[in-house]
């Protein structure tokens, strides 16, 4: 782990904001690779959530952390990245959104940058995206993959609903579709029909390649 992964990561545990705020800034003026910084918060956010889940941290401190990333992503990593995205051609489009009923967008975000840096166009469509708003956005654009996080259980059976209306409007064989979110699993991802499953943005990243049959550089 490089000195800049550890000190975000200490930034995000203790909730350090502004530790993070300038640790960010500071690695991006030395001229560090903005995707490996943005590599480091995913990282570090899954250790947050990890002691969500065992009790360690609290919701509070869950969305502090959450909050603290989102606003470094947004506001320093972002503008970085898009430069980098705009100098090559896009390898593909990918409609992402939290669905209907979800308001959580820090994990959905952290997805669509590292997706973003891989060299794909993004089509944002944000937080509880209802099916008709998936349904339009392929109808209308030119779509490769959708992407689908939920947070939530009581939401899964949206990504169910989301997928069987576009075999509805006979639009599934256009698009390939992928699921997300801390209750997904690789088998309710084969039940739903989806064409794959990421539990992180990494794994998010290799699996759009892998589905679009694009070669890894």
């Amino acid at each position: 782990m490089s000195e800049t992964a550890r000190e975000i990561k200490e930034a995000l545990l203790t909730l350090d904001r502004e530790k993070l705020i300038q640790t960010t800034k500071t690695s991006l003026d030395k001229g560090e690779n903005p995707q490996e910084l943005l590599s480091a918060i995913t990282a570090a956010l899954r250790e947050v959530g990890d002691k969500f889940e065992s009790g360690e941290f609290f919701l509070v401190e869950l969305v502090s952390a959450g909050e603290a990333a989102k606003t470094v992503i947004s506001e320093y990593l972002k503008p970085v990245l898009k430069k980098i995205g705009s100098e090559g051609k896009h390898l593909g489009v990918i409609a992402i959104g939290t669905v209907a009923g979800d308001i959580h967008d820090i994990g959905k975000s952290i997805v669509a940058s590292m997706l973003f840096t891989a060299g794909f166009e993004i089509l944002d469509l944000g937080v509880d995206v209802t099916v008709e708003k998936f349904i339009e956005t392929v109808k209308n654009g030119n779509v490769d993959v959708v992407a689908m996080s939920a947070l939530l259980s009581t939401t899964l059976p949206m990504q169910r609903e989301t997928i069987e209306a576009l075999k509805k409007k006979d639009l599934r064989d256009k698009v390939k579709v992928i699921v997300g979110g801390s209750p997904v699993t690789e088998e309710w991802a084969k039940e739903i029909g989806a064409d794959g499953f990421a539990d992180n943005a990494s794994e998010a990243v290799r699996l759009v390649k892998k589905i679009l049959d694009i070669s890894e550089r």
